[in-house]
């Protein structure tokens, strides 16, 4: 790992050492004020300005562990879960630093139990500390300066799809370097660089460039390799078009997709027995719980549906969709629309459908017409989180016109998914499209950690009627 000098940090940064400088050296006298308070140990007493000196000492040690382990590195590049465990080394291995000096010079300013009481108090304000400055950017340190490396097709996602300041909220773009065998039709309003051959390094080191996205169409024989690795050795990060845009969207670019990309890339693991059989237990708790608390709902709403279209229309609604690895399954729904919505054949649904009854609008807004899924979920069909499952007429269509659809189908699918939280209600082989993009990252990123937070954020979904 590549250690940070003090001199080579940011302003921002600077503020960061000072700020946590001072936490870590407050921290101390928290600790021995808790100590007194509930008599954990026998702490001797000691002059303020003695105690200030030891508590210099160990804000030191643990910030400069903090330093080595990378915590001030402006190029660091970790989501917040990784600075934390940095974070947990750094005040465990410099909390033991400063307790080993001192029993080596047979002086023991502080007990045992401050220590560790500093320490614990230490890394519960960084991390607070940390975790604000993330979510907010408050010193700009998720602010990175980016070169892409070509400007033509495969650039020009970026300037077409991430072109508002909030898409852009963790990087500076410093504009596209035009690369042979570009196609002409790209970049058209971003800024175009033009550089001789041997001088990216220069350009780099010039404008301070944090990382290089490559992005050229054509790259047999064609990419600066000797200096891209130049670059890289003096700590520039260089990434793949495909892994920049799947970092800063959430999604996969799959009309840029090739198979070596998948093949070599981290993610889309494999889900072994022991997986799969704790995924069922996790959605067949939730899906039994979620039972208790909404059957008054559901009796109602039967009453409801019964009550608008008459006591021998159907309650319930039934429609073959696919699901995991391809296999077709019934789905159940309280019925939203007339028992006539589909005498002309299958097609998509659409906003303010005219089929849709007065009863079915509001049960959908309120997706309450989704929970006789329960039902899907604890016969194993479904789980709460995945892709959403599509009918096998549309299926067959979107698998031979979009390619890697049918990826989506190696995972169970779901009440509510990534693509439900990130993109809007649609209907069209376009919006399929742009929801297999949300479906394939959370194919590769499936986790129970990447579950928890699509349904804590579906809340807000329900709540507010977004999304779809």
């Amino acid at each position: 790992m590549k250690k940070t000098n003090f001199r080579d940090l940011s302003s921002g940064y600077k503020v960061l050492v000072i700020v946590e400088l001072s936490v870590y050296f407050g921290s101390v006298f928290l600790a021995i004020l808790a100590n007194n308070f509930f008599g954990w140990s026998q702490q001797s007493n000691l002059e303020t300005n003695i105690v200030a000196a030891y508590s210099l000492v160990f804000a030191l040690f643990i910030l400069l562990t903090s330093l080595s382990l990378g915590l001030y590195n402006p190029r660091m590049r970790e989501n917040y879960r990784n600075v934390f465990r940095r974070l947990v080394l750094a005040v465990a291995l410099g909390s033991a630093e400063f307790a080993i000096l001192f029993m080596l010079i047979n002086t023991k300013p502080f007990t045992a139990e401050v220590v560790l009481t500093a320490a614990g108090i230490g890394l519960i304000l960084t991390s607070l500390i940390r975790h604000t400055l993330n979510r907010f950017d408050l010193l700009g340190f998720n602010k990175i300066n980016v070169l892409i490396l070509g400007s033509g097709e495969r650039a020009s996602i970026v300037e077409r799809r991430m072109r508002r300041a909030v898409d852009r909220h963790g990087f500076t773009l410093k504009g596209f370097v035009v690369m042979e065998g570009d196609l002409p039709d790209g970049i058209q309003r971003e800024r175009r660089i033009n550089l001789e051959k041997g001088a990216l390094l220069s350009f780099v080191i010039e404008h301070n460039i944090d990382e290089i996205v490559v992005a050229s169409d054509e790259r047999r024989a064609n990419l600066p390799v000797d200096e891209l690795f130049a670059c890289k050795i003096r700590g520039v990060n260089v990434i793949d078009i495909l892994d920049f845009i799947e970092r800063e969207t959430g999604q996969i670019a799959v009309n840029l997709i090739y198979p070596s990309w998948i093949i070599y890339s981290n993610g889309f693991a494999s889900i072994h027995y022991l997986r799969n059989s704790v995924d069922w237990l996790f959605n067949a708790s939730i899906a039994i719980l979620l039972l208790l608390v909404t059957w008054p709902i559901m009796l109602i709403t039967a009453l409801v549906i019964k009550i608008e279209d008459g006591i021998k229309a159907p309650i319930f609604y039934r429609q073959e969709r696919v699901g995991l690895d391809g296999k077709v399954f019934k789905i159940i729904k309280f019925r939203s629309m007339r028992t006539d919505a589909e005498s002309n054949g299958a097609v998509w649904a659409k906003v303010n459908d005219t089929r849709i009854t007065r009863i079915g609008n509001f049960i959908r807004k309120c997706r309450i017409d989704e929970l006789p899924q329960i039902y899907n979920v604890l016969c194993g069909e479904m789980g709460f989180v995945g892709p959403r499952p599509e009918r096998p007429e549309f299926v067959q269509g979107l698998i031979r016109s979009i390619p890697y659809y049918n990826e989506r189908h190696n995972v169970k699918p779901g009440l509510t998914g990534w693509a439900q939280l990130k993109y809007p209600y649609g209907a069209t082989d376009e919006d399929a499209m742009e929801k297999l993009k949300y479906d394939l990252y959370y194919v590769k990123h499936r986790s129970f950690l990447l579950d928890l937070n699509i349904l804590i954020r579906t809340v807000e979904v329900v709540l507010f009627g977004k999304g779809r």
